[in-house]
């Protein structure tokens, strides 16, 4: 018997397109939606129906963690578009994004530091939330899901390095 293959949501992989037709589907089930966003917690997301639809789906493509899934699926919830970037792109280029006719990054870079400190999932839920909102919904689903699954020391500093390589001069 080999290797246990550990779930990865990388573009192209079937765990990606899993993710991306649930999420889809939460469209037409708004009552789901609804009932994932208004979690406060991931043992809240845990009691969703939809998120057990999701981690059902994806046990056939590897090892799932239930409290990072939990994550993951109680964010999907808050995005509105998904907005695929370029290989380049991640979440924290996006937030380094320029505020329309600005002169500083959609998310300032005190707050940046601040995300990059938490450690623990059930911190970084409400956190993550209000990135979402600061970016109006539209990112992209997958590269959130990697990084908030794998959530880890190799994951904030390559978001450093996203954030602070497109990041307005005045935010570093």
């Amino acid at each position: 018997m080999g290797e246990p293959k550990y779930l990865r949501f990388q573009p192209g992989t079937d765990a990606a397109e899993v993710l991306t037709q649930w999420w889809r589907a939460l469209e037409g089930d708004r009552g789901q939606r609804a009932a994932l966003r208004r979690c406060g917690s991931l043992l809240e997301v845990v009691f969703v129906p939809a998120f057990h639809g999701l981690y059902g789906s994806l046990l056939s493509h590897g090892r799932v963690d239930a409290e990072k899934l939990a994550l993951v699926a109680g964010l999907a919830a808050h995005v509105k578009a998904h907005v695929p970037v370029s290989s380049d792109g991640s979440v924290a280029a996006q937030m380094a994004q320029a505020r329309p006719g600005g002169q500083t990054a959609l998310m300032c870079g005190l707050r940046f530091r601040r995300l990059l400190k938490i450690q623990s999932r059930e911190e970084l839920f409400p956190a993550m939330v209000r990135v979402i909102r600061l970016l109006g919904g539209r990112l992209d689903l997958v590269d959130l899901a990697r990084s908030v699954y794998d959530w880890n020391e190799w994951t904030r500093r390559q978001w450093a390095f996203d954030y602070y390589t497109r990041a307005p001069r005045n935010e570093a």
